[in-house]
């Protein structure tokens, strides 16, 4: 009898959307989510980072997302989060930790293998390199990202920098 674990099980994902689109992440990137909170604008940074906030005493970067996937910028409401990510770029095995500003959270969902397709090739305003692949739920289609891929090295050590 082999005990060697099947790649045929479900994972986990949180939720969150950015504008009408609704984006996933898995779960096991997620350190928390937080409220809106007030973000100490640093000089200097990519123009997808919004600034730093402090976190329990950690310096913590935050990213807009909008501004990150080239969408036009929203209006900050009363379901505006930050979700905290630990983000492992393959190059150097470290970990950032970063916040990345979401319109609003949804739910953690499960999905199979199987209940998730490859992205499409064409007519996407993301890189499709970003993308897992693209998930279905009640009829709407959800783009899985590659949390780990949306940020270069580059962009991450100038978040890094200005954290």
């Amino acid at each position: 009898m082999s005990n060697e674990q099947t790649t045929t099980s479900s994972t986990q994902y949180l939720t969150f959307t950015l504008g009408t689109e609704v984006f996933a992440v898995d779960i096991a990137k997620i350190r928390e989510v937080l409220e809106y909170t007030q973000v100490t604008k640093v000089p200097r940074t990519p123009a997808f980072m919004c600034g730093v906030i402090n976190l329990r005493g950690s310096v913590v970067p935050v990213v807009n997302m909008r501004q990150k996937f080239n969408m036009t910028q929203g209006e900050k409401s009363v379901n505006t989060c930050i979700i905290i990510l630990e983000i492992a770029p393959e190059e150097d095995g470290g970990v950032v930790v970063m916040g990345a500003l979401a319109d609003s959270v949804r739910e953690v969902m499960e999905l199979e293998p199987n209940q998730i397709e490859p992205p499409p090739k064409i007519g996407m305003r993301l890189r499709t390199e970003f993308l897992k692949g693209m998930g279905k739920q009640d009829g709407r289609f959800i783009m899985i990202l590659d949390i780990d891929k949306v940020f270069s090295v580059e962009e991450l050590s100038a978040v890094q920098s200005a954290g």
